[in-house]
């Protein structure tokens, strides 16, 4: 009876082990793929710059007949680093482009792209050309492991560490530029946009933030993800503890949703496309809700037939009045 009940014991034993290890195995690859990013916009763009870009990679319904973003271009242009905010070594060094406006006391927007992208996409560019040719100065970053800037890990971190690298930005403005604060703006596309949702609540002294596109809370856009692609939302809780594990990052420690109580009645622009294909559209109504706690009647600006991060080319002229309203009006002309 004793052997039998020790190999039952025995065999429970494995079961258990072989179920952990499974368990751990597949929340490993659900979590390597989610947050693994390519450089260089994984080579999408190599030619695009301020200077001269196109519009590859936008749907062909907003650019069939010809979208011309030759009005936007910004042949002025200077080529920019400077280090993240970040207190852990080693010191990260951001990249990117700098567009001074004429006049020198203009207002200055720092434009932030999504996960997988980099300044040199055409849904960063033409923001940043609208901005520029109103008369404001605009910066174009590359977030760390993307685009141009320094390779940390070779992941995202969901914003949760990126906010760093925005408000290595602003300190760039703040000190070698000498804007002021209240002359400072944020734009952020999904990844970026949520990046500087929390950066702004984090900095207390950041003006004003047009969010286009992200999501509300890290987590439940990542069980969404996982619905969407086929696998059990079970292993999501595997693959943020293996974010600590690999790269220490604590993807739960920040989100956009829970910084809107520390921007308060700060001027916050909430975009967001209703034929968004990635983010669910709830992201920026469950952030305009937060947000009207402190702006009583707020609601953000939700864009008929827009695909994600596709609202400048599906209403370029709307987009630009409003993107050039709202900084003139909360940074100043």
């Amino acid at each position: 009876m004793r052997a039998r009940r020790r190999w039952i014991a025995i065999g429970l034993g494995v079961f258990l082990a072989l179920g952990v290890a499974g368990y751990a195995g597949a929340s490993y690859l659900v979590y390597n793929q989610m947050s693994a990013v390519a450089p260089h916009c994984d080579g999408r763009f190599p030619d695009y710059t301020p200077a001269s870009f196109g519009t590859r990679g936008i749907a062909a319904e907003f650019t069939t007949g010809g979208f011309d973003t030759t009005p936007y271009a910004m042949p002025g242009y200077q080529e920019v680093s400077f280090p993240s905010r970040d207190a852990r070594p080693p010191k990260l060094t951001i990249r990117a482009w700098w567009v001074p406006a004429t006049l020198a006391d203009a207002p200055a927007v720092i434009v932030v792209h999504g996960v997988g992208s980099c300044r040199h996409d055409p849904v960063v560019l033409l923001p940043a050309g609208m901005l520029a040719r109103n008369g404001f100065s605009v910066l174009m970053m590359d977030m760390r492991d993307e685009g141009d800037s320094d390779i940390e890990d070779g992941r995202y971190a969901g914003g949760t560490e990126e906010y760093l690298d925005v408000l290595g930005a602003w300190d760039w403005l703040r000190s070698k530029q000498g804007i002021p604060a209240a002359r400072i703006g944020l734009v952020g596309e999904s990844l970026g946009a949520a990046t500087v949702m929390i950066a702004m609540g984090e900095e207390s002294a950041i003006a004003a933030t047009w969010e286009d596109s992200g999501y509300a809370d890290l987590v439940v856009a990542s069980d969404e993800e996982l619905t969407k692609n086929g696998y059990p939302t079970w292993l999501l809780s595997g693959a943020i503890l293996w974010a600590r594990l690999i790269s220490g990052d604590d993807l739960t420690s920040r989100s956009p949703l829970g910084e809107v109580a520390k921007i308060g009645a700060r001027p916050l622009a909430i975009v967001h496309g209703l034929a968004d294909d990635r983010l669910n559209v709830h992201n920026a109504t469950d952030l305009a809700a937060a947000h009207a706690k402190f702006v009583p009647g707020y609601e953000p600006w939700l864009v008929p037939r827009a695909l994600h991060l596709q609202a400048a080319f599906a209403e370029p002229a709307e987009y630009e009045r409003r993107i050039v309203e709202f900084f003139r009006a909360s940074l100043g002309a």
